[in-house]
């Protein structure tokens, strides 16, 4: 008898250390999973996007316009050597500024370009794909959407001025009649 509750007091002391093993490595995980949804949403509240409304070196500070209207605000982040695209922060430049809290200081980690996202139906071509297009003579309609003051100080050969003030306001009936030909838009840089 003595053998027999022995052995069920093992049988019941191994299950009951296999569940609470199993049950300890399940509340890990479900930790795990919370903690790196919690940074991801501190991540994500940690940006900027907007403007960059100025840039000091000597001061190492940047200051972006965020929001529109009555609600845009000026922040300020500053940065250091670990800033990475700091190249990307120039005044009236579209940027995304990711930052983290330092004492009571926020410094940028990351800047990036903040690139208009391309409707359904348009594609990017990178310098090389148009410099083959213009060199095969490929049929095209080439649209300079720079302001006029910028077309006429130089330009693709072979392109028309169309701003992007006067596209918004004329929209389609500005554009060739032909819808089938290759139509490529360009203008500054990144935007």
């Amino acid at each position: 008898m003595k053998k027999k509750l022995n052995t069920r007091f093992a049988i019941v002391a191994i299950s009951l250390a296999i569940f609470s093993y199993g049950c300890s490595t399940t509340t890990q995980t479900a930790q795990s999973v919370t903690t790196q949804t919690q940074i991801e949403q501190v991540q994500k509240q940690n940006v900027y996007k907007g403007s960059v409304v100025g840039k000091s070196n000597k001061a190492k500070a940047i200051s972006i316009q965020v929001g529109k209207g009555d609600s845009a605000k000026t922040m300020l982040v500053k940065f250091d050597d670990q800033t990475q695209g700091i190249e990307f922060a120039k005044k009236g430049e579209a940027a995304i500024i990711a930052w983290e809290q330092r004492g009571e200081d926020k410094f940028a980690t990351v800047i990036k370009p903040k690139l208009a996202k391309l409707p359904p139906g348009v594609t990017e071509i990178n310098v090389d794909e148009m410099h083959a297009l213009i060199e095969t003579n490929t049929e095209m309609t080439l649209v300079d959407a720079r302001p006029t003051s910028r077309y006429d100080e130089a330009h693709i050969p072979g392109s028309i001025s169309i701003p992007v003030a006067k596209l918004k306001k004329q929209q389609s009936a500005i554009l060739p009649d032909d819808k089938d030909k290759l139509l490529i838009f360009y203008c500054g840089g990144p935007t």
